[in-house]
């Protein structure tokens, strides 16, 4: 897990009553971590309406932030706030609104309607959220900003600023990078790994964005890639025609999830070895 993930359960953990306290939305994007969280007393509000009214006088902000007006929309509603912000979340917020103040309009490189992306450009008054370079156009506004949403690849990244220039040649374009670290650190082993296996297992929630990502990554090198959120999701036919299987999961991931993972997939491995004489495979 990336250090904003830690921080947030550790957070969440201290708490004495839960009961009290109302999720804005998904603490993480983990179904593990989500259903222990409910099981603990807390509520939640909806991912896709995190505005509704909440009945408890406590509301604890996510790992993926909010925008100022949120906040002052909890204020007014005499709600004392828990604050988990990623502090590179935080980050990206900040640096969208130092590019506004500069009168430039804004473009946000992620994926359109994100909790993370909302926060952002809830606060902007003249933006556009591009979720690739294919989305770039020739914009009005001849003083650009951008900026990114945490967890996009930087390939993604460099691709959209490209784009940019390209299709707005005398524009005045300043790019502030505030893609995570943990996230290309992340992308980057699985860069080094993908060469060395024939397929990957990818562990990490279904609407984790980061995990996804690098499900993506895995299909863009031409690598099959197996999303599961659990061991109980790997079929154990997938693996037919694998000699060698590469694991790496998403930031939100617990580590007892990924140890599960490995150990199913050496189970495989074993049941094929004992199953098919002479056959071999392995997990990198």
């Amino acid at each position: 897990m990336c250090f904003g993930v830690i921080d947030a359960l550790q957070v969440a953990d201290a708490i004495c009553d839960p009961t009290q306290v109302t999720i804005h939305g998904e603490l993480v994007h983990n179904p593990t971590v989500t259903r222990r969280l409910g099981e603990a007393g807390f509520q939640r509000s909806p991912e896709d309406h995190r505005s509704s009214a909440s009945r408890t006088p406590l509301v604890l902000i996510t790992a993926h932030g909010v925008s100022n007006a949120e906040r002052q929309r909890l204020k007014a509603a005499d709600k004392e706030v828990i604050d988990t912000t990623c502090p590179l979340v935080r980050r990206a917020h900040e640096a969208a609104l130092e590019l506004q103040a500069e009168g430039r309009h804004v473009l946000l490189v992620g994926k359109p309607g994100h909790v993370e992306v909302r926060g952002i450009v809830d606060d902007l008054e003249s933006y556009d959220v591009i979720g690739d370079a294919n989305e770039v156009r020739r914009y009005e506004n001849r003083r650009l900003g951008i900026v990114c949403q945490t967890t996009v690849p930087p390939k993604v990244v460099a691709d959209v600023c490209a784009r940019i220039s390209l299709q707005n040649p005398v524009a005045d374009a300043r790019f502030i990078d505030t893609v995570c670290q943990p996230t290309k650190l992340r992308q980057r082993a699985l860069l080094d790994l993908v060469p060395r296996v024939n397929a990957v297992v990818v562990v990490g929630g279904r609407n984790s964005n980061n995990t996804r990502r690098l499900v993506q990554l895995c299909h863009e090198h031409r690598t099959p890639a197996l999303h599961v959120e659990s061991s109980d999701d790997l079929d154990p036919e997938w693996f037919v025609d694998v000699d060698t299987v590469g694991l790496t999961a998403g930031t939100s991931t617990l580590d007892e999830t990924i140890n599960e993972v490995h150990r199913a997939l050496e189970q495989i491995v074993t049941n094929r070895r004992h199953g098919r004489s002479g056959e071999r495979a392995s997990v990198a």
